[in-house]
């Protein structure tokens, strides 16, 4: 099939009936959550994960998608109004949003983030529909050394540059290795580490971790440190978000700048969205010809980073459907969904579920057209949804939690599972253990092992295997490369810290 062939059948798929509610549904849910801060989008899709099992993959994930990037639209949302971002790669739009708030222009604000958020969005999608089919053919040529060696290295980058201990990041990879060996052995079929219980014979349930470890624990770490705040009303009002023409003209460069920015960053494991859009807001500070304007209200401290991490949104399924390797815990639960439906995500996605893949494809251009219509009438609705207390919403979260976790396989065990998680999970966040390089490790273990042990099978043993071929040396070199760049990165932040304190 041509690409006009392609982009046709997309279209035909994405503009169903069917798929048009669902795309409605993730992008408005998505925006619910990107205004409510202290939920998360990673949280929000656990609970919703178990929806998705009762519907057709192409539908799954559009919905999945569409809370995604549309999280990043409302995000901005609460960051502007409250200084609280409502996900993380809304933080630097906080800088300069919640100045100009201050200043009585929050309506403008919120406009322009919305005009940059589609911007960004859309060039995204361009990038993703250009260079996805460009790299799927090369990818075909993968064999299972190959694949066990990017998935080393996606697995060591998102553990060791995205910042922190490397050790720790290290340590949670290891563990959700260990956690995805748990159930039948794919080869023999005989129980590993079950402890005599019959429930994870079968493995442990991805909504039950991903619930627990994003969901109970953010919850319990937030319920006491959030509060709703006090909002001016008349400052978004629709009259009030008409920019100047100045704002226009700040603002064109600096929004192509931030997309171009994150459709890079979103395709590597370890950066997304966040590391994009702190990326861009550098870059226009850097640039700028008056940089002490930035954070007190300047309109490029908005329009680049909102674009940057809209492009990220969109580039981040470069990897993750080409080559079945997911760059960050949120596209780690796109595969899982893909996984649970059967489909193995990678180079054949795009001959042997070719509706699926535009499908998808096609279903961002119409999310992000919705989010762009519904963001700006529906901003006080955001306003007074951020009055409400949070007493009233952290119980509904929980309930929502339980009764999707039990739903997938009507057990009681997994409600469990999902309680000692969260508790685990909420211990990691007290000493500061990252939970995402754990889900990684989770989704990325069974892959792992049957691509390792096909290649040792096909190899008769010999581990030269993993270095005989270009691809695969060139992934172990880059692994070591990125564990050393993290090992170098933590001593130097570890010794800058000694010398402030010793000051």
């Amino acid at each position: 099939m041509g690409f006009l062939d392609n982009i046709t059948l997309g279209l035909s798929i994405a503009l169903s009936y069917h798929n048009l509610l669902y795309c409605f549904l993730g992008v408005l849910l998505g925006m619910v959550i990107g205004v409510i801060p202290g939920i998360g989008v990673l949280a929000s899709i656990s609970m919703l994960f178990p929806i998705t099992f009762y519907l057709d993959p192409t539908t799954a994930l559009i919905m999945l998608a569409g809370i995604w990037y549309g999280s990043s639209y409302g995000g901005s949302t609460a960051a502007i109004l409250l200084n609280i971002p409502g996900t993380p790669s809304n933080a630097v739009t906080a800088l300069d949003g919640y100045p100009m708030a201050r200043a009585g222009r929050g309506g403008v604000a919120l406009f322009m983030t919305t005009i940059a958020s589609f911007v960004g969005g859309s060039i995204g999608i361009l990038v993703m529909t250009m260079f996805t089919p460009v790299i799927a053919p090369y990818a075909l040529r993968f064999g299972s050394a190959e694949y066990f060696s990017l998935m080393v290295f996606g697995l060591v980058a998102a553990s060791t540059i995205s910042g922190g201990s490397v050790a720790k990041g290290l340590a949670m990879v290891v563990a959700g290795l260990m956690l995805g060996t748990i159930g039948a052995d794919m080869y023999t079929g005989v129980p590993r580490f079950s402890f005599g219980f019959f429930e994870l014979t079968e493995s442990v349930s991805l909504v039950a971790l991903a619930m627990g470890m994003f969901g109970i624990s953010e919850v319990i770490a937030t319920v006491r440190r959030i509060k709703p705040g006090d909002i001016d009303v008349d400052s978004v009002g629709l009259r009030a978000m008409l920019p100047t023409r100045d704002d226009w003209r700040r603002s064109w460069l600096p929004t192509l700048r931030g997309s171009g920015i994150g459709s890079f960053f979103g395709t590597l494991p370890a950066t997304g969205p966040a590391v994009a859009a702190f990326m861009a807001y550098a870059v226009e500070k850097r640039s700028s010809s008056d940089p002490e304007r930035f954070g007190k209200g300047a309109v490029e401290g908005i329009m680049a980073p909102e674009a940057a991490n809209n492009s990220a949104d969109q580039t981040a399924f470069i990897p993750t459907l080409s080559l079945g390797i997911p760059g960050s815990p949120t596209m780690a639960l796109m595969l899982g969904a893909l996984l649970v439906h059967g489909i193995t995500p990678g180079p054949a996605l795009l001959t042997e579920s070719s509706d699926l893949f535009w499908g998808l494809v096609m279903s961002f251009w119409v999310g992000n057209l919705m989010l762009l219509i519904l963001n700006i009438p529906l901003i006080g609705l955001w306003v007074r949804l951020l009055m409400l207390p949070y007493t009233w919403l952290y119980p509904a979260i929980i309930m929502f939690i339980c009764i999707g976790t039990y739903t997938v396989n009507n057990s009681i065990f997994d409600i469990w599972l999902v309680l000692v998680f969260g508790f685990l999970g909420y211990v990691m966040r007290i000493f500061d253990w990252p939970t995402a390089p754990l889900l990684l490790g989770f989704v990325l273990g069974p892959l792992m092992e049957n691509h390792f042990r096909r290649a040792m099978l096909l190899s008769r043993g010999d581990f030269a295997t993993f270095v005989e071929s270009p691809i695969a040396a060139t992934s172990i070199i880059l692994t070591v490369v990125a564990l050393a760049w993290g090992l170098w990165s933590s001593q130097r932040n570890r010794k800058r810290r000694a010398a402030a304190l010793q000051r």
